[in-house]
């Protein structure tokens, strides 16, 4: 991020980069019965996740398929003792309130994995924002480009993987539109 960029930005907003927020730790672990599901959705027979053989021979033993990671950052809708409903990638809904932007949409997914998520591992996550962009407009209207980290780790504190999503928060464009 340039330091023009920084400029316009809110110091509640510039003092957030870099840092890591909202901790949480699933309130389950990892279960095979979500790759099962993934798996069977998406068709996919590769015989590492279904031959016990083969994953023993090429990772030392079943493991999730990768793709699967951010099902354990995404919390159940209601949980018993949870306040309010529950969401994931919450620095995503804050950028859009201190910039008072209604709509988002994410233009961007990429995954880095590092260590293997096993049946039994109890996976925490933090969210860290990386960058915000001055004020942009586009098609869907005017507004701004975020970058969040989820950083993704094992019981042990293994790192096993960041997700790093691109978002724009906006307000649609009034021109053209009809009262």
């Amino acid at each position: 991020m340039t330091e023009s960029n920084l400029i316009d930005l809110p110091e509640a907003v510039t003092s957030l980069i870099g840092l890591s927020q909202y901790l949480q730790t699933a309130t389950f672990d990892v279960e095979n019965s979500y790759a099962y599901n993934t798996l069977a959705a998406t068709q996919n027979a590769n015989p590492l996740f279904w031959d016990d053989e083969v994953a023993q021979e090429l990772t030392a033993g079943r493991i999730l398929p990768p793709t699967t990671l951010s099902l354990w950052m995404r919390p159940h809708y209601w949980e018993p003792g949870a306040d309010g409903e529950q969401v994931a990638l919450q620095v995503h809904f804050d950028l859009k309130k201190v910039f008072d932007l209604p709509e988002a949409v994410m233009t961007d997914n990429t995954i880095i994995f590092y260590e293997p998520v096993r049946s039994g591992d109890r996976i925490s996550n933090s969210q860290v924002l990386k960058s915000v962009s001055g004020p942009k407009t586009t098609k869907l209207g005017s507004g701004r480009f975020w970058v969040i980290d989820v950083e993704f780790k094992n019981q042990r504190d293994e790192l096993v993987g960041i997700e790093s999503y691109t978002g724009f928060g906006y307000r649609r464009s009034t021109e053209g539109a009809s009262s």
